[in-house]
């Protein structure tokens, strides 16, 4: 194994989820049906709060040097894009989206389970993105669509360097397999999230592509 094969693995198993966890649907549930500006912003925001509050604690408790390294830049990366988003967004105390993926996260304890876990959290915050670019772009606002399109690239970026750390700290098929795990941990726990806010709020998940 390798990272090339493992980012093509993972991609490839999750397609169908990753398709619709950065569709039009997809946002729709994050803002509980709000599809305005402000509150796009706000759940996106929400995320990008939760981010950086949890690769920075693992930052600041990772032995392996490479690992608190990157997971400190894409701390301070996250904490930039909640405030291009909307600074004032607080995701204990605003009525935002819960984010459960965080949950699979916080209960990563190790560095090669958390590589594995911020990479599937790259690849889910990027896949994001990319709708919430759309969202702008069909909401004429030319402004806003560039400001993403920023963020997109970089975690377009960050998913290269997770890549690389999973090359570094994935020592045989063991280590390989546990970060697969943490990776697919992060999007199953976002695309059950998914499927239950959309049911909840009378919206057939399967209809969506």
């Amino acid at each position: 194994m390798d990272a090339d094969a493992f980012s093509d693995g993972f991609r490839d198993d999750n397609e169908t989820a990753l398709s619709r966890l950065g569709s039009s649907k997809s946002l729709y549930a994050l803002t509980g049906g709000e599809m305005d500006a402000d509150a796009v912003r706000a759940a996106v925001a929400a995320e990008f709060a939760l981010a950086g509050r949890t690769f920075e604690s693992w930052s600041a408790g990772e032995a392996n040097g490479d690992a608190a390294a990157l997971f400190g830049d894409v701390a301070e990366d996250a904490r930039g894009h909640r405030d291009v988003a909307d600074a004032d967004v607080d995701p204990d105390a605003d009525d935002v989206h819960d984010y459960p993926e965080y949950d699979v996260l916080a209960d990563l304890d190790d560095t090669v389970a958390r590589a594995g876990g911020l990479y599937g959290r790259l690849v889910l915050a990027h896949t994001r993105t990319e709708q919430t670019v759309g969202f702008f772009v069909g909401d004429a606002d030319p402004a806003s669509s560039n400001e993403f399109r920023g963020i997109r690239d970089d975690l377009d970026g960050r998913l290269a360097d997770a890549l690389d750390l999973l090359s570094t700290v994935c020592d045989g098929d063991d280590d390989w397999a546990a970060a697969r795990d943490a990776a697919d941990a992060v999007v199953e726990a976002a695309y059950d999230d998914y499927v239950a806010t959309l049911e909840g709020m009378g919206v057939k998940p399967k209809n969506v592509c």
